[in-house]
This record gives structure tokens, C-alpha cells and sequence, in this order.
């Protein structure tokens, strides 16, 4: 088992990484909350179809008493409406203060249960328990929570950090390909902002990894779990460092929110959000053109993306309301290098435009 603390104040927590974890769940729950009854498992019906019988047989073996809320499936349903509907069954289940709810799903369901967990009775438990490799690799770490308003991605959350992170690689066996293929953008994220000797695995063993070999899955989750830890462990509530995590995020969302949330899956957002990130880059001279290439390559060699039809008006009129603008101005997390980004407030807005446009050009 991989064990990696992530060390916020003040109360640091694990994120154990093991294949058929899930099955286990339940015992070492059990060793941190020996007291614990009552628990909430927050899904979504596909999950709930294919893996939470085995988390509730888990926890019910240790003694838990284990009740299954379930919510809409998809980006479209991270709205403050479903919020109140879980709490609304939380309070029909009798749940109080020492509720625990684990969130068994991907990021949307991560997001959801935690903002949940942050605000029912003021404040309760949550065990992240991500299905997807977005999930696991970057949305479960680091206590962010959140929902969507029409005007723009996660504009209402807050910082609500779990106890405890249980990533089973085995889980991603049921993914959807395109699902699988989505998660994939955000560790080869983590590769470009930090782990260069990640972003080279995905260079030379990017058949192996879209092939679901266990042992390529294991290493690429750990090191982007150990890159998200260093990170949040050092900057909990993006006062600074933890803005690089962002990269690929501000165009990203902004292409989410202009096509209400259908079009794209978030990590293939993301995707795009980093092939414009690296353009800008390369136009203002900031990376050098073979290294925006590798980039650009990389990202585009694990399968075909949406197509890009956003009119590049409507897409800057939203990087303006985007959580990252201080100040009336739109930052951006911009390589440098492959394993060094830097974030830059001063992008020419043509320049900005151009890098829209070529998606638009890209994605034909």
C-alpha cells in the first residue's frame, strides 16, 4: 500500500493507494473511528451499480451502519438544488453531528458530498472515495468543494479537507474509455507543472497506460497524488504556490461554462485549456516552440477531444468572472518549462484571442 500525507493544520490526513482497497475500507475506517455507527455513502447510479454494494458489505463488516444517497449523474447536476436535496435525505436518515459521509464517486460527486460535509450541521466528516482517475489523481485531494452557478465553474464552495483519501486503482477496470481518457489530462497536468518524469511516462508508455496496465495506473496516480500533496500541504487555500494547479483550468472552465456543462467532460476541458495555456506561452516568448510541441503532442496523442465551436468573444467575457481574476485581471498558470509553470496576469487580451481561435482551427 502507498501511503501519502498530505500535511495541512490541523489535522494532516492520508491518502492510501491500493488495488482492491475498496474491500477493505470498512476495517480501516473502523481504526480511525472506533466509536462511529452511523455512515452516508453520496453517489451516483452508475457507481452505486457497479462498486458500492462491496464499500457497504466493507463497512458493514466493521460494524457500520451504512445508508446510500443517491444524486444525478453528471457536471450539469453540481448545482446548489442538489446540495439541498442530500441534505433534505441526511435529515429524513436522522443523520447528526458525528455523521461521516464518504463520497464513492468522481469528481463531481467529490465535490458535492464535501461542500455537503462542510456545511450539514456546520461541519461533519467526509472520506473522499474517488471511482475516476480525475478522481483520484487530482479532484479527492486537497479539500476543495464546490457547485456551479450559470455564470461560471465551482463559484460556491469551500475548503473542507477529509479525513482520509481511499484511491483504488481497480475501480477504473469498469471506466468508460472516455472517462478513462479525460482523468489522464489532469496527470499529465501534473507532469508539466511539476513532475517532468511523469510527463516523460506518458511520452514513452502511453500505449501501457491507455491499455489500463495496473502497474502504469499505480505510479501515474501516486505521483500526481504526491504532486497535489506537496502542493496543498504548503498553500491549503490557494493563497500562492497552489494557483499552478490551475493550469489548463482558466480557459478550461470557461469553455465548460459556455457550453453549459454538456459538451466536455472537465478533464478534456482542461485539455484544451492547456494546449491555449502552452500557445500563449510560446506566443510571448515565454517557452520555446519544440518544448510547446512536446506538449501540445502529448495531450493530443491520448484520443480525440471535443470539437472546440465557442465563439472566442463569449469565451473571454467569461475568463472575466473566472475565480482566478484579481482584481479585473485574468491570470494564467503558463509553462516555462516541462516541469515549471509560473503564473502571468499580463497576457495581451489578442493574444488571449488567438490562442481561442486556434483551438477552434486545432479542433476541425
Amino acid at each position: 500500500m502507498t501511503r501519502i500525507t498530505v500535511s495541512v493544520q490541523p489535522q494532516p490526513y492520508d491518502a492510501l493507494i491500493e488495488s482492491g482497497l475498496l474491500q477493505r475500507a470498512g476495517a480501516l475506517l473502523r481504526q480511525s473511528f472506533p466509536e462511529r455507527k452511523g455512515c452516508f455513502i453520496v453517489t451516483a447510479a452508475p457507481v452505486r451499480r457497479r462498486w458500492c454494494g462491496k464499500l457497504v458489505d466493507s463497512l458493514s463488516q466493521a460494524g457500520f451502519e451504512a445508508k446510500v444517497l443517491e444524486m444525478p449523474d453528471g457536471e450539469q447536476h453540481k448545482r446548489i438544488r442538489t446540495l439541498e436535496h442530500l441534505a433534505e435525505k441526511l435529515v429524513k436518515f436522522r443523520a447528526d453531528r458525528s455523521a461521516l459521509i464518504l463520497a464513492l464517486g468522481g469528481g463531481v460527486v467529490g465535490d458535492i458530498a464535501g461542500f455537503l460535509a462542510s456545511v450539514y450541521m456546520r461541519g461533519v466528516d467526509v472520506i473522499q472515495v474517488p471511482t475516476t482517475v480525475l478522481a483520484q489523481v487530482d479532484a479527492s485531494i486537497g479539500g476543495k468543494t464546490g457547485v456551479n452557478l450559470k455564470s461560471g465553474k465551482n463559484l460556491v464552495g469551500t475548503f473542507h479537507q477529509p479525513r482520509a483519501v481511499l484511491i483504488d486503482p481497480q475501480v477504473l477496470s469498469t471506466l468508460p474509455e472516455r472517462e478513462f481518457r479525460s482523468g489522464l489530462y489532469e496527470a499529465i497536468k501534473c507532469g508539466v507543472i511539476g513532475k517532468p518524469e511523469l510527463f516523460r511516462r506518458f511520452e514513452a508508455k502511453r500505449d501501457d497506460i491507455l491499455r489500463r496496465n495496473p502497474a502504469e495506473l499505480e505510479y501515474l496516480i501516486a505521483e500526481s497524488v504526491k504532486l497535489k500533496a506537496e502542493v496543498v500541504s504548503a498553500d491549503e487555500r490557494e493563497s500562492g504556490l497552489r494557483r499552478v494547479l490551475n493550469f489548463g483550468h482558466t480557459i478550461g472552465h470557461a469553455l465548460e461554462a459556455d457550453t453549459n456543462y454538456r459538451r466536455y467532460l472537465h478533464g478534456e476541458a482542461v485539455a484544451w485549456g492547456m494546449v491555449a495555456a502552452t500557445n500563449i506561452a510560446a506566443e510571448i516568448g515565454m517557452l520555446a516552440s519544440p518544448l510547446a510541441s512536446r506538449i501540445q503532442e502529448t495531450i493530443c496523442s491520448l484520443g480525440p477531444l471535443p470539437k472546440v465551436s465557442s465563439d472566442y468573444r463569449q469565451v473571454a467575457r467569461l475568463l472575466v468572472s473566472d475565480k482566478k481574476t484579481r482584481d479585473g485581471k485574468v491570470h494564467f498558470i503558463l509553462p516555462r518549462d516541462i516541469g515549471q509553470v509560473e503564473v502571468v496576469e499580463d497576457v495581451p487580451n489578442s493574444v488571449v484571442i488567438n490562442s481561442i481561435q486556434a483551438l477552434r482551427a486545432m479542433s476541425r
